[in-house]
């Protein structure tokens, strides 16, 4: 990974994690606290819309970009690649990613200060961005109803814009041990 940059580039080196999200109006129930004797009503609905959010991580530093967009794609991963390597400037960045076949394309457009990192197949435990994801449902999306895909992407801001605003919090997601690594 290193040895591809120029030999110029002195920038620091700052590994992240990168994933996308689908998030949309259909519903899932999750258990939730009522008090005893008291059955809960929880809605559910089946509506098949979706956005996706795609989010990479910097959990040394405790931050993290964002984009949402309407697919999860070759194109659309171009264009937040180009988002992350505008939004970490100052960094050579090695981006950890799962095995999406948009994450391989060979017209995936990866901007000059990112390097891929294929992590290995079959393992969701790895990528730090899935407990993102797993916080975003469970504190703006189970047990709700949205009404529109306007709501959807609202509550998906809310709950980024959340976590982009807590960096302990963030760090405490996402900074697994094979992340703890200097270069």
């Amino acid at each position: 990974m290193l040895q591809t940059r120029e030999p110029e580039d002195s920038r620091p080196v700052l590994i992240m994690a990168a994933d996308e999200g689908r998030f949309g109006r259909l519903g899932e129930v999750r258990a939730c606290w009522c008090p005893p004797g008291i059955r809960p009503v929880v809605p559910k609905q089946q509506v098949r819309e979706y956005v996706y959010a795609y989010a990479a991580v910097a959990p040394h530093l405790g931050q993290m970009t964002s984009l949402i967009l309407p697919y999860a794609n070759t194109k659309m991963m171009s264009l937040f690649l180009k988002q992350v390597s505008q939004d970490f400037a100052e960094y050579f960045i090695i981006l950890q990613v799962d095995r999406a076949a948009w994450h391989r394309s060979k017209s995936l457009q990866i901007p000059e200060n990112i390097r891929i990192l294929p992590q290995p197949s079959h393992s969701p435990e790895l990528m730090p961005v899935e407990h993102i994801w797993e916080d975003i449902r469970e504190n703006y999306f189970y047990n709700r109803i949205l009404k529109s895909m306007d709501k959807v992407v609202d509550s998906l801001c809310q709950g980024l814009v959340a976590l982009s605003s807590d960096p302990e919090r963030l760090r405490s997601l996402t900074y697994f041990p094979h992340l703890r690594i200097s270069c």
